[in-house]
């Protein structure tokens, strides 16, 4: 599906991921294409050199689909380039904030110049256009976003409750995308080139060898609901004494995951239990203060 296609006439701005891309590019921006009614163009568009232009290093999206780009690509030869790039300067030339797929079809239709709006943009600014963007378009599997919100996180300090409202989704969503960063490489790459779902890499979580049962899912085409089973059934490895085995009052292995898994789903934290006949450690682990203070202020009861 060609994501350069105008939004119909007359339609009512979006709500959720389209007015938070509003708000931080302007309404005229997202919704005008540039041959509107009549041949106008928005104001603010002007053509650069594609030749002026560069990736964003921290671009979320990192896999392009040759399929998909080179259908737009001939898409762009016919009709030209209908929804500009947004760029922002940078050094002698521009970084390209919005439009990198449109950016490189537009290199493999020839097209020597394309449409683009120029905004002034922080780098915190860049990288949530950029990841808002790809979201509205459905354009970034469960790999690539789960590493926008880390970055987010890290780089600028963002609350997983910050970016929630900033993509319209779930504090949850956010936190389950999170955890798929703890699965081996060999996993997330599946995830990247669409082998495994999202939902199946989520259950392979905390499983031992993951790889190994991720190959089994996709050779013998389990659901995520198998996937589920599959992993429940594998004895987790590296645990010693009394530990390793079944509780004394009767709570299996995956009971406990389970467990992990709900309460890191309600404090958006990866969570890990240890238990054991004399009991046990509960583990949190957080990446931001932000987030050591959300727990620090759950415990104590404050509200936040």
């Amino acid at each position: 599906m060609i994501d350069d296609t105008p939004a119909p006439a007359g339609r009512k701005a979006r709500s959720g991921l389209g007015r938070g891309l509003s708000a931080l590019l302007g309404d005229a921006v997202v919704e005008a294409p540039v041959n509107g009614e009549g041949g106008s163009v928005p104001s603010g568009v002007r053509t650069l050199p594609v030749s002026a232009m560069r990736p964003h290093p921290g671009q979320p999206r990192r896999h392009f689909d040759e399929d998909k780009l080179e259908e737009l690509s001939r898409s762009i030869a016919q009709r030209g380039l209908i929804q500009p790039i947004v760029v922002r300067p940078h050094g002698h030339d521009y970084q390209i904030v919005a439009g990198e797929r449109r950016w490189r079809a537009a290199q493999r239709a020839r097209l020597h110049e394309v449409p683009v709006i120029v905004r002034e943009l922080s780098d915190a600014d860049t990288m949530e256009i950029a990841l808002v963007e790809n979201i509205q378009r459905a354009d970034l599997n469960a790999i690539e976003e789960a590493e926008a919100y880390r970055r987010l996180i890290d780089q600028f300090g963002h609350t997983q409750e910050v970016l929630g409202k900033l993509v319209d989704k779930s504090r949850s969503h956010i936190s389950n995308l999170l955890r798929l960063l703890d699965l081996p490489e060999g996993v997330r790459t599946m995830v990247v080139t669409g082998e495994l779902e999202m939902g199946h890499a989520r259950a392979l979580i905390g499983a031992p060898d993951p790889v190994a049962l991720a190959r089994r899912v996709v050779d013998e085409g389990l659901s995520v609901r198998e996937t589920e089973k599959l992993a429940r059934a594998v004895k987790p490895e590296g645990r010693k004494g009394k530990a390793s085995s079944s509780a004394s009052n009767g709570a299996p292995d995956a009971d406990i995951n389970a467990l992990e898994r709900q309460l890191g789903d309600l404090l958006g934290l990866t969570i890990r239990i240890a238990h054991s006949e004399k009991g046990g450690t509960l583990t949190l682990n957080y990446s931001t203060l932000d987030q050591l203070d959300m727990v620090c202020q759950r415990l104590s009861g404050e509200r936040i």
